[in-house]
């Protein structure tokens, strides 16, 4: 009888804590699905801003520095003195400077590129564009084997190399800078290296949580959306920032 209820006990027991860890599995599933579902809706409301402000720059700051360029160009030069003709022609080219900028950066916002030509294309074009400079030497060396699948994920992904590189340029002090893929079946990995002062994986995980480190916080969300990783290794001269994505069942 003893035993009978020890094992009736025992029984009863480890079937309430099997109840107890399939209510916990189910709660963090759960609870991973509606972070997956905010963290989705912030990246969608992301994209959507910046295509917003990228046809505002190109269609109302553009028009008025155009038109602005078009006024200058229809004043004479006769009565002008050789000091006031240098300023004019000093602020004509500040204004073609900033012309030049504001549709740089418009492109930037806007995916267009991406939609027309493909990831690859994409990033090849970013790096010549914004790293233009005697101060960095960038090249690219991208599988072309790729061919996506999701457009939407090819949005992420390129934002993250945007927000890398510029993350580059912007402090680790690097003269040069090299962006690399290769592609298999199931998985995409993206290797970004750089000789200026590199951040740590440690290092990575402290900033993404600090106030100032929107970019690294929107950068690990979309490695989330997309079940990928990243890791940052720091090296003396060689810092490498690995991206792997997986290929399958991946979508926003």
């Amino acid at each position: 009888v003893m035993l009978l209820l020890f094992g009736s006990f025992m029984y009863a027991f480890i079937t309430n804590q099997k109840k107890k860890l399939q209510h916990q599995k189910a709660l963090q599933t759960l609870r991973e699905q509606q972070q997956n579902q905010l963290i989705e809706a912030a990246v969608r409301s992301e994209e959507i801003e910046r295509h917003r402000i990228a046809e505002a720059l190109h269609d109302e700051v553009g028009a008025i520095l155009s038109s602005t360029k078009l006024h200058l160009q229809g004043i004479t030069h006769v009565n002008l003195t050789e000091k006031e003709l240098q300023l004019f022609q000093r602020s004509k080219e500040l204004l073609d400077d900033g012309i030049q900028k504001v549709r740089g950066i418009s492109h930037n916002l806007h995916s267009n590129i991406l939609k027309e030509f493909g990831l690859n294309e994409a990033i090849r074009h970013f790096v010549k564009k914004v790293v233009n400079s005697d101060m960095m030497e960038a090249t690219t060396e991208l599988d072309d084997r790729y061919v996506s699948s999701n457009p939407e994920n090819d949005i992420s992904i390129y934002r993250m190399v945007q927000e890398l590189i510029n993350n580059v340029m912007k402090h680790a002090k690097a003269n040069k800078l090299h962006v690399a893929s290769s592609y298999s079946e199931s998985q995409l990995d993206l290797n970004i290296t750089h000789n200026g002062n590199g951040l740590s994986q440690e290092q990575f995980e402290k900033l993404r949580y600090n106030k100032d480190g929107l970019g690294l916080k929107n950068i690990q969300n979309r490695v989330i959306l997309l079940r990928g990783k990243i890791n940052f290794d720091a090296a003396p001269d060689n810092n490498k920032i690995t991206i792997n994505i997986p290929l399958q069942s991946t979508s926003l």
